[in-house]
């Protein structure tokens, strides 16, 4: 009897949908696009992705996040500090940053946090959700590129389900473009 009413209320919740109209589908999709983009803007806060990508401003109480460059990268344009010699190696510190946390020294050489927006020429909006997805997984750029480096998290992102990985591409999609061309990673002298 059970499965004779699931069947029944599967029977009409699909009439009800193939008869929908496209506004109702729209507004169907547009809730389930909110909830995806919502989770997506969990994942970046819980997981910390603002601690990098985001330029800083520096208050009295510390470094507060920049929310007109959300998740932009290091800012094009602004001088690399210098590295001094003799501090990094294997049995000196193991990474520096710069004041905003978006470019990180190591013994893998500099590299910049990345340009997180949907801006076209400088972020990732000409990428695809596989693009995005590869990348994340392999740890490597665009999927088959340069790998990743430090400080960038890669191995934890892997683990997200692939609902997580779509909500958090699309919560990267929604945010404000912000044209803004970060530099190539300098490799170690």
């Amino acid at each position: 009897m059970r499965s004779m009413a699931r069947a029944s209320g599967l029977f009409l919740l699909t009439l009800a949908v193939a008869t929908a109209s496209p506004s109702v589908l729209a507004q169907a999709k547009d809730v389930a696009s909110q909830q995806q983009i919502k989770r997506g803007q969990y994942l970046v806060q819980f997981g910390g992705c603002n601690d990098c990508h985001t330029p800083k401003s520096m208050t009295p109480k510390g470094p507060a996040l920049d929310e007109s460059l959300l998740l932009s990268g290091y800012r094009a344009g602004t001088p690399v500090p210098t590295v001094p010699s003799g501090v990094l190696g294997p049995t000196q510190w193991g990474a520096l940053t710069n004041g905003d946390l978006t470019a990180w020294a190591g013994p893998w050489g500099i590299s910049f946090a990345a340009n997180l927006t949907p801006d076209k020429s400088t972020g990732l909006g000409d990428w695809t959700y596989a693009q995005f997805s590869q990348t994340m997984r392999k740890g490597k750029h665009l999927g088959t590129g340069r790998d990743l480096l430090p400080p960038m998290p890669w191995m934890s992102v892997a683990v997200l389900n692939d609902a997580d990985m779509r909500a958090l591409f699309a919560y990267l999609r929604s945010i404000k473009p912000v044209a803004n061309r970060v530099p190539a990673p300098i490799p170690p002298k």
